[in-house]
C-alpha cells in the first residue's frame, strides 16, 4: 500500500482554496478545473477496483460542490493506489489542475 498522505494533504489544500475562492474565480473555471481532477480520480478508482467494467462519470455537482467533489474523488483514490509512482502521477495531477484554477 501506498504512502498516500501527501496526496489527501494536497487536495485537502486545493479544496480549502477552492472553498475561500471567490465566486468569479469559481466561475472562471476553477470549479471546471476541481471537477475534472474529480472525475479523473474516481475514473482511476473505477479502473483499479472495477478492472474491464464499464466507467461512470461523477456528475456536476455544481460550482459550490467542486471542493468537495475533489476530497471525496482523493480519498477513494488513496484507498486502492498500490505504489509510490501512482501517488506521484496523482500529485502532479493536483499540482497542475491546481495552477489552471488559479488558487
Amino acid at each position: 500500500m501506498a504512502d498516500t498522505s501527501r496526496l489527501t494533504r494536497a487536495v485537502d489544500h486545493f479544496a480549502d482554496r477552492l472553498r475561500a475562492a471567490p465566486q468569479s474565480r469559481l466561475q472562471r473555471g476553477a470549479a471546471a478545473e476541481a471537477l475534472g481532477l474529480a472525475r479523473e480520480f474516481a475514473r482511476r478508482t473505477q479502473v483499479l477496483e472495477e478492472p474491464g467494467t464499464g466507467l461512470r462519470e461523477m456528475p456536476d455537482a455544481g460550482m459550490f460542490a467542486a471542493a468537495d467533489q475533489i476530497t471525496v474523488a482523493v480519498h477513494d483514490l488513496a484507498l486502492v493506489l498500490t505504489d509510490e509512482s501512482q501517488v506521484e502521477e496523482a500529485m502532479e495531477l493536483v499540482a497542475q489542475a491546481q495552477r489552471r484554477a488559479g488558487v
